[in-house]
Parts: structure tokens; C-alpha cells; sequence
């Protein structure tokens, strides 16, 4: 059962999101139809600059509606089932992960916290119970499919699999679910796991896309003040 780390790899996006976000943005203050400049936006007739000029000054009015048309499909692998519960909360997105109904958990792999690597005595018996988790799947898979359940027996047997068990997921959003996922997981509240894997994919995004994405990340960082209230605020910055 090997530990595994969090990787993120973007797999697909909307070819020319710029262009299309700069038409779609185009389409709600321009008179004529914006499916006959698209052509001249790819073409670099309106030069890149000016898209990104134009897209960076509509968002900050707040207008950002347009940039839904464009999305990112990431591949993301060493994670846990901690962690997947709390990503498929976000509503507006799409997500393919991996079964433990269809997929053999005899030797799944594992997802370490911080927090027990670095107590040698938390560790040792953090891996020793998954190590007992281990053989009661293999005990429990084996005791069913010797009692008719063949194939079906993985299906069971994967209640025993802990929170820590690491799982592999395809997850689509758009642009403006990004943004919204990136202020609530790139912000220091948010679980360590989580807020790692947010980061990888914040760096993803504003490589690929930086008119849209330069600004975002946890809301503290484009308020310039912490929205948590004082209960919360990590003190990174002042209070409203």
C-alpha cells in the first residue's frame, strides 16, 4: 500500500477561450452578431492584448457570466475520499471518479496527513490500521466470493476502506466555477489536502488563461481584507 501525493494534469480545455470569451463578452454590448468576428478573434485581427484588455475590464465591473462558456477538464490522481466528498459539493461541475465497486481494493493506495507524518508514533499506527484494513478487505472479499458473490464481492467488501484510501477523479468546470472554487479552497480555512490540490489547478489556470484567472484565489486576495470575520481570519489580512 504505497503513499501517494496529489497530481493534477489538465487533460482538455475550450480551444481559444479567449476568443470565445471575448465574442460571448462582445455579444451583450454589440449591436451586430459576433459569430462573424470570431473568425477575425482567431485570426488575430483583434490582437490578443486588446481581448485581454477588454475581458480584464468587464470582469472587474463584476460582469462575469461570459466567461461560462469556457471550461477546464483536469485529471487528478492521489487524493483521498476525504477529499473527493468535499470536492463534489460544488454544484456547477462535472466529475468521473474512480469506483471501489468496480476497482480491486486488496492493496489500495493511501493518502498520509501532515500532521501524522510528522509524529513517528501517529504515523506507525496510522499505517498499521490500514495495513489491518487491508487484510480484512482481502478476508472479506475472499470469505464472499467463496459464498456465490463472484465479482460482486469488491462491492462489500469496500466498506471497510478508510476516508484515506486514494481515488482517482476526472473533474470538468468552467471558468466562473473555478474562480468561485478557487476563493473558497485556496483560502487557509480550507483543508490542507484540498487547498493543495486547489493550488496545483489555480497554477494551471492562469498559465493557461491569465486575463481571467491573474486575480483569482482565495477572496482575500483581491479584497485586500479577510471576509471571515474575526471568529475565522488567519490574520494573513486585516479585518473589513
Amino acid at each position: 500500500m504505497p503513499q501517494k501525493t496529489c497530481r493534477v494534469e489538465l487533460v482538455a480545455s475550450t480551444p481559444d477561450p479567449m476568443a470565445v470569451i471575448y465574442a460571448a463578452f462582445r455579444q451583450c454590448y454589440h449591436a451586430g452578431f459576433v459569430g462573424d468576428m470570431h473568425t477575425k478573434l482567431v485570426d488575430g485581427e483583434i490582437s490578443a492584448e486588446k481581448q485581454a484588455a477588454f475581458i480584464r475590464k468587464v470582469m472587474e465591473s463584476g460582469h462575469a457570466s461570459p466567461i461560462e462558456h469556457v471550461s477546464f477538464t483536469f485529471a487528478i490522481e492521489g487524493v483521498s475520499r476525504a477529499l473527493t466528498h468535499q470536492l463534489v459539493r460544488h454544484r456547477i461541475a462535472s466529475f468521473s471518479q474512480q469506483s471501489q465497486r468496480y476497482v480491486d481494493g486488496s492493496d489500495f493506495d493511501y493518502i498520509l496527513p501532515p500532521a501524522f507524518a510528522k509524529i513517528p508514533e501517529a504515523k506507525a499506527r496510522f499505517e498499521k490500521f490500514l495495513e489491518e484494513v487491508g487484510d480484512a478487505y482481502q478476508d472479506l472479499k475472499k470469505i464472499l466470493e467463496d459464498n456465490g458473490r463472484g465479482a460482486k464481492a469488491k462491492e462489500d467488501a469496500r466498506f471497510v476502506l478508510p476516508q484515506a484510501a486514494e481515488s482517482k477523479i476526472v473533474v470538468t468546470m468552467n471558468c466562473r466555477s473555478l474562480i468561485n472554487f478557487f476563493e473558497h479552497r485556496c483560502c487557509t480555512r480550507a483543508q490542507w489536502e484540498i487547498r493543495a490540490m486547489a493550488d496545483q489547478m489555480l497554477k494551471i489556470c492562469r498559465d493557461a488563461l491569465p486575463c481571467v484567472f491573474e486575480d483569482a484565489g482565495a477572496r482575500c486576495e483581491k479584497l485586500k481584507y479577510c471576509p471571515e470575520g474575526e471568529k475565522f481570519t488567519c490574520g494573513r489580512y486585516p479585518l473589513p
